[in-house]
């Protein structure tokens, strides 16, 4: 019986845990992970799957989100050698050799 109440606890705990979301705007169905792209932190954030990207997904490449007006995005595709994909909800999203 304790085993029972320590899992069902414990899996409560996990689904109430927020869930680390880029900065503005907050309003975005995008499946954002991760604490920044490419380092902690930063503002861009790495993509998961749904039907916003499943067609973007790629096994050779990051998906990867960015405030479309961060200040640095022009440094940004440079240094990363992104590719934009698509935009939406003020985030433009790009696709990004994961060999850069």
């Amino acid at each position: 019986m304790r085993i029972y109440l320590c899992l069902t606890a414990t899996a409560l705990s996990t689904a109430c845990a927020p869930l680390i979301q880029p900065t503005e705007p907050t309003e975005t169905s995008l499946p954002f992970f991760g604490t920044g792209y490419p380092a902690q932190g930063d503002p861009c954030r790495r993509l998961g799957e749904s039907a916003e990207t499943i067609d973007y997904l790629d096994h050779t490449a990051d998906l990867v989100g960015c405030p479309v007006n961060l200040s640095t995005l022009d440094d940004f595709v440079v240094q990363t050698g992104a590719v934009e994909v698509f935009r939406q909800d003020g985030f433009v999203v790009f696709s990004i050799p994961t060999g850069k």
